[in-house]
C-alpha cells in the first residue's frame, strides 16, 4: 500500500530529512514519483487521487492466507482508510461501535475515527490500545484534510515513511518505494505509535511521554533519516483528555 501526502499537509519531524542530502539524487527523484512506481510495481493496484493533495494506492491482488500480510481497504463518506494486516478481536470491536459483523478492520477503523472526531468519549490513544493483533493503517479524510496513520506495537507488520524530491511525505509498506523516491530521507515509521495532522507523532502506548529522534546510519555508513523511539524520561506538557471529556482531534490525545 501507499500513501503519498503533499508538504503540509502532513508535516513530518524534521530529522526525518537526512543530513546526507544529495542535490543530484534529488533531480533524479523527479522522474520517481511514489505513485507511479508503486503502481509500475504493482500493475492490479487501485489508486485514488485527491487533486494535488493526496495520493493512495492498494493492491486487491495481494492477500495471503497470513494475517499480517492482508490489505484491505474501505471508504466511507469520503473518509478512505488502507489497512495492513488483521484484529484479533474484531468482532468485539465491531459489537462495540455499532458495526455489523461483516465489517472489517478499515469499517472499523473509519468508525472509530468519526466517533474520535465527532466529540467521542475516548481519547485516540485509547482506542488504539484496545486494538489487538498485527496492524497498520493510512486514513485520509478528504473533507477535513486530515491525515490518520498507526501501526501496531508487536512489529508483525512494517510501515515506512520518509519525504520526497518535492517535500511530499510517502508512508508504505513497499520499501523500494520509500528508497527510489525518499533516498536517505526515510525511516521506518515507530511501533505502537500513531501520527495526526493536528497532533503530529506519539505513542499510544505511552502517550504521556515524548518522542525522541534517533540518529540512523545505513550500510554504506551515509546518514539516513532519524528513527522516533519514547523518551522514557521526558513527559509531554500536552493534556490528555478524560474519559467523558468532549475533547476530539483538534487537542489531540
Amino acid at each position: 500500500m501507499l500513501a503519498n501526502f503533499k508538504k503540509g499537509l502532513v508535516s513530518a519531524p524534521k530529522e526525518l530529512n537526512s543530513p546526507s542530502h544529495d542535490p543530484q539524487h534529488k533531480y533524479h527523484q523527479q522522474n520517481q514519483h511514489p505513485l507511479n512506481h508503486f503502481l509500475n510495481s504493482n500493475p492490479n493496484s487501485l489508486s485514488f487521487s485527491f487533486g494535488n493533495d493526496a495520493s493512495l494506492a492498494f493492491d486487491p491482488s495481494s492477500h495471503t492466507s497470513n494475517s499480517s500480510q492482508r490489505r484491505l481497504f474501505s471508504s466511507m463518506e469520503d473518509i478512505y482508510c488502507i489497512f495492513l494486516g488483521g484484529l484479533d478481536n474484531l468482532c468485539t470491536l465491531n459489537k462495540q461501535y455499532g458495526l455489523t459483523k461483516l465489517a472489517n478492520e478499515p469499517m472499523f477503523v473509519i468508525q472509530a475515527y468519526k466517533t474520535l472526531r465527532d466529540r467521542g468519549p475516548y481519547p485516540a490513544h485509547s482506542v488504539l490500545r484496545e486494538m489487538e493483533g498485527s496492524f497498520g493503517f493510512i486514513l485520509y479524510d478528504l473533507k477535513a484534510k486530515t491525515v490518520f496513520v498507526s501501526l501496531g506495537a508487536d512489529g508483525g507488520v512494517k510501515l515506512f515513511w520518509g519525504i520526497a524530491a518535492d517535500g511530499s511525505v510517502v508512508i508504505s509498506d513497499n520499501l523500494m518505494v520509500i528508497k527510489s523516491s525518499c533516498s536517505k530521507s526515510f525511516a521506518p515509521f515507530p511501533t505502537g505509535c500513531m501520527y495526526h495532522t493536528e497532533g503530529g507523532l506519539m505513542s499510544f502506548e505511552h502517550p504521556k511521554n515524548k518522542m525522541k529522534a534517533i540518529s540512523r546510519v545505513d550500510s554504506e555508513g551515509v546518514m539516513c533519516g532519524a528513527t522516533f523511539k519514547v523518551d522514557v524520561y521526558s513527559k509531554t506538557t500536552q493534556a490528555l483528555p478524560r474519559v467523558g471529556s468532549e475533547a476530539n482531534w483538534a487537542t489531540w490525545g
